[in-house]
C-alpha cells in the first residue's frame, strides 16, 4: 500500500495557474505508474492524466491537452501538476492515485486500475 498526500489546490481566477503535488509514502513510489483525476459536485470521477513509472510516457484527457502538464519526481517521490489556463470548468476535488500493478507500460484513465488514493485537494476556479 501507498500513502498519497494531496496539496495545492486553492481559490483561483480563470486563466490563473496552479501547480498539484501528491507526496507518496509507502510502496516503492518509482515502480507504479500514477495519475491525476478528479471529481465534480453531481458527477463521476474522471480521468485527468496520468504518467507512467519511467515518467517517459504520458496521457492526457483530451479536455486539459495542452493546459495540464504532469510530472514526477521520484527522487522524492512526488507527483505533480502544473495547471495552466485554468477554466470553471476545471473546478473539482482532485486526486491522485497509484496504479495496482508494477512497471504497467499503458497508463490507464480507468479508476479500477488504481489501488491507492489520496483524500483529494480542492481546485476552484471562479470566473
Amino acid at each position: 500500500q501507498v500513502q498519497l498526500i494531496e496539496s495545492g489546490g486553492g481559490l483561483v481566477q480563470a486563466g490563473d495557474s496552479l501547480r498539484l503535488s501528491c507526496a507518496a509514502s509507502g510502496r516503492t513510489f518509482s515502480s507504479y505508474t500514477m495519475a491525476w483525476f478528479r471529481q465534480a459536485p453531481g458527477k463521476e470521477r474522471e480521468f485527468v492524466a496520468g504518467l507512467d513509472w519511467s515518467g517517459g510516457r504520458t496521457t492526457y484527457a483530451d479536455s486539459v491537452k495542452g493546459r495540464f502538464i504532469i510530472s514526477r519526481d521520484n527522487g522524492v517521490n512526488t507527483l505533480f501538476l502544473q495547471m495552466n489556463t485554468l477554466k470553471p470548468e476545471d473546478t473539482a476535488v482532485y486526486y491522485c492515485a497509484a496504479a495496482r500493478m508494477q512497471y504497467m507500460i499503458v497508463v490507464s484513465a480507468t479508476p479500477r486500475e488504481y489501488a491507492d488514493w489520496g483524500q483529494g485537494t480542492q481546485v476552484t476556479v471562479s470566473s
